[in-house]
């Protein structure tokens, strides 16, 4: 199926882009204006780097999460606690048809969890110092419940290649906003000069801030399925009652790891990549009366 979206998604991305500059004409405007722009090559080229970029950090993403956050792996031991968090993960992932994620803490003083990896059978779960000192393990279960319902959905790689289709319309579009104001209005006739390069590169911070927007309103919607998961394998009231407790105040993590987190942001709600904690318990009373 991972691999079917792949190839659905780059195909989806050619036939618009075909059909928009069909639509509006904007090849043969090119044409008539001499600018010797080949757009299926520039799709092509557009493709791999947008592509590229999102698969690379998604192979890299279990190590840049241990590196970033200083996840400390959780060893099968004699510690009781350490033996039902491994215990209670197990339990969820052979539920969910999963195989067994790495389990790992990191240091943090407020309450937070994440999980990532490039393949369902192969992931990592983490949480927060924070979350096991100050949850109830009914309320903990619900969180590592939420954790591996993303790794049983697909989240991590669905929003890498969400990431890879919007690189892509940002690479494309912005070099033709650069070969367009180089040779139109600058009416630069050999090579590219310093306008090509300007332009690219404004249209590209532009549309990628553009394109952040669209990819956290996918991240929000998948927030509301891996809820559901976790009430499905710890309850609906113990899920309930974890993302009451996380209204407190979450612990911020890295950047790159935003998005796999279980708790809200504080960026504005265009580029938030949870929805409002209250949005999503109304969602999961609603959904169990």
């Amino acid at each position: 199926m991972r691999i079917a979206l792949f190839l659905v998604t780059n195909i989806a991305v050619i036939a618009v882009i075909t059909i928009i500059f069909s639509i509006f004409g904007i090849g043969d405007v090119l044409d008539e204006q001499g600018l010797d722009l080949d757009l299926g090559k520039l799709l092509v080229y557009s493709a791999v780097i947008g592509f590229t970029g999102s698969l690379i950090s998604l192979a890299m993403s279990k190590m840049m999460a241990k590196r970033s956050t200083g996840c400390q792996r959780i060893e099968e031991s004699s510690d009781p606690d350490a033996q039902w968090i491994v215990s209670r993960v197990r339990a969820h992932a052979e539920a969910a048809g999963i195989g067994m994620p790495e389990v790992a803490v990191f240091p943090a003083e407020g309450p937070n969890a994440f999980a990532t990896g490039m393949r369902r059978d192969a992931a990592l779960v983490a949480v927060s110092s924070g979350l096991l000192r100050s949850m109830k393990r009914e309320e903990i279960d619900a969180v590592l419940g939420h954790e591996i319902a993303h790794i049983a959905n697909g989240d991590m790689i669905t929003l890498s290649l969400m990431q890879g289709v919007v690189n892509t319309f940002v690479v494309f579009l912005s070099r033709i906003v650069g070969h367009f104001v180089d040779r139109v209005i600058l009416k630069n006739e050999r090579g590219h000069g310093i306008g090509y390069f300007v332009a690219s590169m404004a249209a590209q911070v532009l549309l990628g801030i553009l394109a952040s927007g669209i990819v956290c309103w996918f991240s929000r919607r998948r927030e509301f399925r891996a809820d559901e998961g976790g009430a499905r394998l710890a309850g609906s009231e113990n899920m309930i009652s974890a993302l009451e407790r996380l209204k407190a105040g979450t612990s911020e993590l890295p950047d790159g790891m935003a998005a796999f987190g279980i708790g809200g942001g504080k960026m504005a709600a265009f580029f938030s990549t949870h929805p409002p904690l209250e949005v999503r318990i109304e969602a999961l009373r609603d959904r169990r009366n």
